[in-house]
């Protein structure tokens, strides 16, 4: 059952392996095309956790996935560089010792650091050798509402400090009153100013009104070079839920179809429990495929999820649950 009409293909195109996804020329008509049935999205998407449930050690690997798929982030006001340096901390090793070695785990780590620009001098540090990447917000990080060259600027800023990745957020306005060129001149303007560096593009779905505006800015942003779509800040009223993450993952798999290009997805804000984590991996399993279930591909915009996946780990070794202060952050 399609629950998006995305549909824009003949044959599908060459897969591209790993390349980055260059972008293309704004198809106006293929944007236009995408359309997303509410009670059929809402149906699919009510089907997931009860119906995928996994146990004992199967459900230890899926979890263990999902730490090699987290985004550790700290995006308060109150950021301080020990805060910083005992998050990296956690990345470097995102469970108890014991519960690594007795998994078979001892090296795994988290998918990257999300900071702050100001922080990520200090991320950078903490993290020297251990090949896990800092992430930065940036574009105005979370209303994207300062002038357009500061945005541009504070990307390069970036860069240029070490972030391997970038959070951008868009204009909500621009999809809220249909104004594509724009919002595609906007992301190509960000990407450009990534330069090597990867940028998700956050949507903050929660504020852009209906699913059908939530399928034709994944798509915008596809074309003009994001090499993922993301779907809120964490700081919006709404934050990701799988009908949302639904229809962004079909614009994923249908732009993968047209262009042979693979685009990564992260679901942010809201996503605290371990069997919420395993609920979002079933759809990406199922909707895109095994390939996408790699962190170069597929992140969670979390902070507290670790904690409960790590009590969940130390049940499934010793059968009892421990307290959460057993598993601190930081």
């Amino acid at each position: 059952m399609n629950v998006t009409d995305i549909s824009h293909r003949s044959t599908p195109a060459p897969d591209h392996g790993g390349d980055r996804n260059p972008g293309m020329a704004l198809d106006l008509d293929w944007v236009m095309r995408a359309t997303a049935n509410r009670s059929a999205i809402e149906r699919r998407a009510a089907t997931l956790p009860a119906r995928r449930s996994v146990k004992k050690a199967h459900q230890a690997a899926w979890l263990a996935r999902a730490i090699s798929c987290i985004d550790l982030t700290t995006l308060s006001g109150d950021d301080t560089a020990g805060r910083v340096r005992r998050l990296c901390a956690k990345a470097r090793q995102p469970a108890r010792a014991d519960i690594l070695e007795a998994l078979g785990l001892p090296d795994l780590t988290t998918g990257a650091v999300c900071v702050y620009h100001d922080m990520i001098e200090t991320a950078v540090e903490a993290l020297a050798g251990s090949g896990i990447p800092v992430a930065a917000v940036s574009t105005g990080f979370p209303a994207g509402l300062s002038p357009f060259h500061l945005r541009v600027a504070e990307i390069e800023e970036s860069v240029k400090a070490g972030a391997e990745e970038i959070d951008i957020v868009i204009s909500r306005r621009l999809v809220l009153t249909g104004q594509w060129q724009a919002l595609y001149d906007e992301m190509r303007a960000f990407r450009r100013a990534c330069g090597a560096a990867h940028v998700k593009a956050i949507l903050a779905t929660g504020e852009l009104g209906t699913l059908q505006n939530v399928a034709r800015a994944s798509l915008v942003c596809m074309m003009a070079g994001a090499d993922f779509i993301k779907t809120s800040t964490g700081k919006e009223a709404v934050n990701a839920t799988l009908p949302v993450s639904l229809v962004m993952i079909r614009a994923i798999r249908d732009y993968h179809e047209v262009t042979g290009y693979r685009i990564g997805y992260k679901p942010a804000g809201g996503i605290s429990k371990a069997k919420d984590a395993i609920t979002y991996l079933a759809l990406i399993k199922e909707e895109l495929g095994d390939r996408w279930l790699r962190p170069d591909l597929f992140r969670f915009g979390a902070s507290s999820l670790l904690g409960d996946i790590e009590r969940q780990l130390e049940h499934h070794l010793t059968g009892a649950y421990s307290a959460n202060w057993r598993h601190a952050i930081g």
